[in-house]
This record gives C-alpha cells, sequence and structure tokens, in this order.
C-alpha cells in the first residue's frame, strides 16, 4: 500500500469520526433535525420546578409534542412561571393539566401534558391553569423521617 492511499484511508476515517461525534452531540443535546411545525406557546405557574431546565421535553401521553422556552420568577404570584412551546399539530383542551415528572426514579424532568374533557383548546399564549409542581425527594424523605419520629414518641405524661 503506498503512502498516498494510507493517508487517503486516515483521512477517511477521521472524517467519520468527526462525523459520527457531531451526530451524538446533536442527540446528547436534545437537538432534532426535524422542526417544530406552526409552533406556539403555553404558559404553566408552579410553586416548585425541582430540576427542570430549558429545553426539556413537553410530553404528552409519553410523546414530545414540544420543547420548555423560558423559565422565569412571577414577582406577583411568587411562584415560577413556565413557558413552553407546542407543536401546531397538537392541540389541547382548555382544562389540561400541566405536571413536572421525571424520567425514571433520578432521571431528567420534563414537562407532562394530561389533557382534559373540554371542547374548547388552548389558543396561543393562554395559561394552563392546573398545575403540579416537581416532587421534591428531599421533601418527600424528611417527611417520612419526621413522620416516623412522631410515631416512636412516648405519649405525654398526665
Amino acid at each position: 500500500m503506498s503512502r498516498t492511499t494510507l493517508d487517503l484511508w486516515v483521512g477517511v476515517f477521521v472524517a467519520m469520526g468527526i462525523a459520527a461525534l457531531f451526530f451524538l452531540a446533536l442527540k446528547v443535546g436534545s437537538i432534532s433535525g426535524s422542526e417544530i411545525k406552526s409552533p406556539y406557546t403555553l404558559s404553566a405557574h408552579f410553586d416548585n420546578i425541582g430540576g427542570l431546565k430549558l429545553r426539556a421535553p413537553v410530553k404528552s401521553a409519553g410523546v414530545v409534542v414540544g420543547r420548555v422556552e423560558q423559565i422565569r420568577y412571577d414577582n406577583e404570584r411568587f411562584q415560577a412561571e413556565v413557558v413552553f412551546m407546542v407543536d401546531g399539530r397538537y392541540k389541547f383542551p382548555v382544562d389540561t393539566f400541566a405536571n413536572i415528572l421525571t424520567s425514571g426514579l433520578l432521571g431528567e424532568q420534563y414537562l407532562g401534558l394530561d389533557p382534559g374533557g373540554e371542547e374548547n383548546v388552548l389558543k396561543p399564549g393562554d395559561v394552563i391553569k392546573k398545575s403540579q409542581s416537581a416532587v421534591v425527594l428531599e421533601k418527600l424523605i424528611s417527611q417520612f423521617m419526621f413522620g416516623k419520629a412522631a410515631e416512636g414518641e412516648p405519649a405525654p405524661a398526665k
């Protein structure tokens, strides 16, 4: 094999490696090649968003229907406001319930939408009124421990 042929194969191998790294970076970064079709924005308020991050998926029935676009603090309501983009192909009733859920036991958090039964659908810019905050594992553990400690205390003497 001549030196130029060897250099050519090394170049092809390096180019394939760079393409593979680029592909993995897109997958890990949750960037998809397909665009959201005619997106519209919705928002919801939460007492605690836990570890929800920008670009987190918005799912309904396990299907990704959008992405979190903005997270901000509402000084008037003293709550977190999550603004998210939904693909225009998907319509949700006005009584949709927004939950912050976790993939697996300690996985990433995402915004889950549970559609209601109302016939009227949410319009761009609407606020989802029904929401459930993230479950904070530390809070659950402390409630469990303090609840067990309170059960083990002897009754006060009379």
